[in-house]
């Protein structure tokens, strides 16, 4: 295993103070529960957004904190569900008063470790309400999760919703714009390699050199299939035909397209890739409105990328162009 990291159980309590002086502008650290949430918390009157998962998925979650995006973000161990009371000490740190809103990835020991905390909260008498992204056509059930997984959808969730949290929109319709971008998105994702747990120190299994496996997840779940290793054309295909007719998407449809890198896959490839989906979307007389590449959310260092694609509408576009200020993601004034 080579890795740049010191004590593998160390990594993320040391990635996270990293993180912390780079973007002291943006943001906060908490070691003990894990927390990063926005250096002005609370935003008095506005609704919070919290989301978190497992550590390895980098800028995914906390990257993605500040203003026009999460309030929050709670960093599990990698690979592993963040604790309740990781989420109950972001509720503390960023509730402001008008609710809080919680975005969860549908995997079992992140829906029931948020379910848990939003009662806390709900005890204490701050409002909750909990929106499930559940975006990933390739399987119904796998060992993580009950039905599909959350994959890179939540990355535009994240923005959309924080979005509207940014302008004052309340708790209740929030929530209806989240709902929204979970019914309109759809992704899949392909590994050409596995990825290295630092404390595992081997990889999470084995792909040999001649092979991908279509429809992996981000902790490197099985997908679809396992085949012999194809040309880009054939690859983009194999992910964006099954995103299309999930939804399905159809001709006139206005999308954005998010081609996203699992981590070792380089913009060379990934650059690559979005023009061929950009083409076959065309060809089908779907229209790309906006667009987002590179590695939003990731799998350690697993060579491979994922697509997602979410129908658009006026409000959507709105928010989605909304101004942004986090580590990964800022646009706009």
């Amino acid at each position: 295993m080579k890795k740049i990291i010191n004590d593998p159980q160390d990594v993320v309590a040391e990635s996270l103070r990293g993180l912390a002086v780079a973007h002291s502008d943006l943001l906060r650290v908490q070691e003990d529960p894990a927390v990063v949430y926005r250096a002005d918390a609370p935003v008095q009157g506005n609704v919070a957004v919290i989301s978190g998962g497992g550590s390895g998925h980098e800028p995914m979650h906390s990257g993605f904190v500040g203003p026009g995006m999460l309030s929050a973000a709670c960093p599990g161990a990698v690979f592993t569900s963040p604790t309740p009371d990781q989420v109950s000490s972001a509720v503390g740190h960023v509730n402001g008063g008008a609710g809080v809103l919680l975005v969860v990835k549908n995997y079992t020991g992140d829906v029931l470790n948020f379910e848990t905390a939003a009662e806390l909260a709900d005890a204490e008498g701050i409002e909750t309400r909990t929106v499930v992204i559940d975006d990933d056509v390739a399987v119904r059930d796998s060992t993580y999760t009950a039905g599909r997984r959350g994959v890179g959808g939540t990355v535009l969730l994240e923005k959309i919703v924080g979005a509207a949290a940014e302008r004052g929109t309340d708790l209740k319709a929030c929530e209806e714009i989240a709902k929204q971008v979970i019914a309109r998105a759809r992704s899949m994702g392909l590994a050409l390699t596995a990825p290295t747990v630092p404390h595992a120190g081997t990889p999470s299994f084995d792909l040999p050199d001649d092979e991908m496996e279509v429809g992996i997840g981000i902790h490197g779940e099985p997908g679809r299939a396992r085949v012999k290793l194809e040309d880009a054309d054939a690859i983009v295909a194999r992910l964006i035909t099954p995103i299309i007719e999930d939804l399905p998407f159809s001709r006139g449809d206005n999308v954005l397209l998010f081609t996203n890198s699992m981590g070792g896959t380089p913009l060379l490839e990934l650059y690559l890739a979005h023009g061929i989906a950009e083409r076959m979307l065309a060809d089908r007389g779907i229209t790309v409105r906006r667009r987002l590449v590179g590695p939003y959310i990731t799998s350690l260092e697993m060579q491979g990328l994922s697509l997602t694609l979410l129908k658009l509408d006026d409000t959507l576009t709105e928010l989605w162009d909304a101004p942004v200020r986090t580590a990964a993601l800022c646009w706009g004034p």
